[in-house]
């Protein structure tokens, strides 16, 4: 049977992500989610977008971008990139297109130019990068850049009393708007976890695979889900974004 599977921020971690495939037994019968963040991290990062390419050409799946895909997409259109997107792992999906040609660098464009901003599917939940802060929704959203760098959606959700009842006055509007919503970009290890995190009717799937820990590939009907091992010991000689 198949079955709809998303995954966390990767940031370079290919090593991580061919794991997860293996550990939850991804099928061609699968439907893929990526919240985002393929790049920027460990060292690996084209080589993760060229999986992912192949990938999309034989299985159903939908790419979110995030805020590091953005700024790659930049620098993969121009040859410039930004001193902070450098300095916050940058650097490391630069040196991973050493050996890619101008048109390899073209095909990576395109197909990170091609990416969503969110999704919502037939169950009316929703997948996003980071999140938003409209009222009404993404698609309200008066900045493109919310839903790749918010974070106020998920500190809502932590933040908020667990008693709070659905009909209640209190109850945040934003976090009413879907059944369910699916998010990446805040580690759940700022909140001491480091398994995919629920709260209120979010399930935050960033568990930290840019620093010290696992990526994640959860199935959104039951909620199993599967992890990596942690990167840096995947990448011993490496640092990752941990500095």
């Amino acid at each position: 049977m198949s079955r709809t599977l998303v995954i966390g921020d990767i940031h370079g971690g290919f090593k991580a992500l061919q794991q997860i495939f293996e550990r939850a037994e991804v099928s061609h019968d699968d439907k893929l989610i990526f919240l985002g963040d393929y790049v920027d991290g460990w060292s690996e990062s084209s080589q993760v977008i060229q999986f992912l390419i192949e990938l999309s050409e034989k299985q159903d799946c939908i790419f979110i971008k995030g805020n590091h895909d953005a700024w790659t997409e930049d620098w993969l259109d121009t040859g410039n990139g930004p001193d902070v997107w450098l300095l916050n792992g940058g650097k490391s999906t630069v040196e991973s297109y050493n050996n890619y040609s101008h048109e390899d660098k073209r095909i990576h464009f395109e197909f990170i130019q091609q990416m969503k901003n969110y999704h919502i599917d037939e169950q009316n939940r929703l997948f996003i990068h980071a999140g938003y802060s409209s009222m009404h929704g993404p698609e309200k959203e008066v900045y493109d850049s919310n839903y790749r760098w918010d974070r106020t959606l998920w500190e809502t959700a932590v933040a908020m009393d667990k008693k709070l009842e659905k009909n209640s006055e209190l109850y945040p509007k934003r976090l009413l708007l879907y059944n369910e919503i699916f998010i990446g970009h805040t580690p759940t290890l700022y909140i001491g976890l480091k398994t995919p995190a629920h709260k209120a009717n979010i399930w935050n799937m960033d568990t930290g695979a840019a620093f010290t820990g696992a990526l994640s590939i959860m199935d959104i009907d039951t909620q199993e889900f599967w992890q990596s091992d942690p990167l840096p010991s995947l990448y011993p000689n490496e640092k990752g974004r941990n500095h």
